[in-house]
């Protein structure tokens, strides 16, 4: 997914817990897929991240000499300000984008 165009709020927002609990059926539970979600979102963007950044690394031995590098600079500005994972999970689960299942439930439905 491109979470560069996500319409995620960059801010906090307050939501109704009995509003996003009402599809699963459990607050836990919708709580839980969101934040595992968000734990996703936040390993790509930062093995994202890390690949741009890597194009800058100079591998020298002198500690002595720091370099700053200004298209370095602009791409670690730049997804500061994209929202924080946990917003953009929050955003795809209320818009349905997320799949879950719950193996517990599997296993009752099939004895």
């Amino acid at each position: 997914m491109d979470y560069k165009k996500t319409n995620a709020a960059s801010s906090t927002i307050t939501r109704n817990v009995t509003e996003l609990s009402a599809e699963v059926g459990n607050a836990y539970e919708s709580i839980m897929i969101m934040a595992k979600r968000s734990n996703q979102i936040a390993v790509e963007l930062k093995t994202e991240l890390n690949k741009k950044l890597q194009e800058f690394a100079s591998f020298t031995d002198n500690l002595e000499e720091v370099f700053e590098n200004r298209e370095q600079i602009e791409i670690s500005k730049y997804y500061e300000r994209l929202p924080k994972p946990t917003l953009i999970a929050v955003e795809e689960f209320i818009n349905g984008g997320v799949y879950y299942r719950n193996p517990a439930n599997d296993n009752k439905t099939n004895k």
